[in-house]
C-alpha cells in the first residue's frame, strides 16, 4: 500500500515534468475517477501546464493554473512516466499526455483515485478531514495528538484524520525502532517514550523517503515481517503478530513488551 515516502515518490516524478503543456488526457477506466467525469477532466486540463506539486499524508496534489489535479493511490496506485510509444500495463487507468511522454496513474484495485478541484481553496476543503501531514509533526504536536487518546496506538498512528500519511508498515516500522509496543494506549506514554517515538518517526521517514518506499531491509522490522515466525532483526527472538483494527500488526515482544 502506498504510504507517505511512496507518495513523496511520485510527487518528485510528477515535479520533473511542471511546464510541460497537457495536450490531452486519455481515461482508459472511469473506475477510478471520484467527482468527476472523463469529460469534465480532460477540458479543465487541456491546454494547461502541471505547477509544482505537493503532498500531504498520502494525497498528492497538481495545480495547473487554475484547476488542482488531486491523486490518492489506495493500496495498489502508482504515478509513473512514460515514453508515449512505450506498451501500456493493463492497469494504467489515466493516462496525462505531454510534450515529450506521459504520466499514467495504474491501479490494480481502483480503491481510490482521481479528483479535480475547481481551485486552491476547494482542494484545501476536500483535505480538511486529514491531520497534521506525519513528515511535519514536532514532538510537541505529537504529545497533543496522542495524549488523550484512549484506543491503542497502532490505530492512533494510522488514523489519517490524527497524522496523515502513516500507514501500516510505516507505524509497525516506527514502534519497533521506539522500542514501544503497538498495542499500548496511546493517551498512556510518558514523555519520554513519545520523544522516542518521534524521533524513531523522524528517522524512519527519512529513510524511507530516500527510498521512495518503506524498505524491506534486512536490518528493519520489514524486512522480517512476512518471513514465517522471523526473528526480530534487533534481538533475533519470534516476532509476534495479531490483526490490530483489521491491520496485521507486528512487534517484538522481548524489545516492545506490553505494559
Amino acid at each position: 500500500m502506498p504510504e507517505l515516502p511512496d507518495v513523496e515518490g511520485f510527487r518528485r516524478v510528477l515535479a520533473e515534468h511542471t511546464g510541460e503543456p497537457i495536450t490531452s488526457v486519455s481515461v482508459l477506466d472511469t473506475g477510478v475517477l471520484r467527482g468527476v467525469t472523463a469529460r469534465r477532466l480532460g477540458t479543465a486540463l487541456r491546454g494547461h501546464r502541471f505547477e509544482e506539486p505537493h503532498r500531504h499524508g498520502k494525497w498528492l496534489l497538481a495545480p495547473a493554473g487554475g484547476p488542482v489535479l488531486l491523486l490518492h493511490f489506495g493500496m495498489t496506485g502508482s504515478l509513473s512516466w512514460h515514453a508515449a510509444d512505450e506498451p501500456r500495463h493493463r492497469h494504467d487507468r489515466v493516462i496525462w499526455h505531454l510534450g515529450e511522454g506521459e504520466l499514467r496513474y495504474r491501479d490494480m484495485r481502483k480503491l481510490q483515485g482521481v479528483h479535480l478541484a475547481g481551485s486552491n481553496e476547494q482542494a484545501e476543503r476536500t483535505l480538511e478531514g486529514l491531520g497534521p501531514d506525519a513528515l511535519e509533526i514536532t514532538r510537541a504536536d505529537l504529545t497533543d495528538l496522542l495524549s488523550h487518546r484512549r484506543g491503542r496506538l497502532k490505530p492512533a498512528l494510522t488514523d489519517q484524520s490524527i497524522i496523515a500519511g502513516l500507514g501500516n508498515l510505516l507505524a509497525d516500522e516506527i514502534c519497533w525502532r521506539a522500542r514501544i509496543n503497538p498495542l499500548r494506549t496511546a493517551g498512556d506514554l510518558d514523555a519520554a517514550e513519545v520523544t522516542a517515538l518521534h524521533r524513531a518517526m523522524r528517522r524512519v521517514l527519512r529513510d524511507s523517503i530516500k527510498a521512495e518506499r518503506v524498505p524491506p531491509r534486512d536490518t528493519w522490522l520489514t524486512g522480517a515481517r512476512d518471513v514465517p515466525e522471523g526473528p526480530c532483526p534487533r534481538c533475533g527472538t519470534p516476532l509476534s503478530s495479531r490483526r490490530v483494527s483489521g491491520r496485521r500488526t507486528v512487534w517484538c515482544p522481548h524489545c516492545q513488551p506490553e505494559r
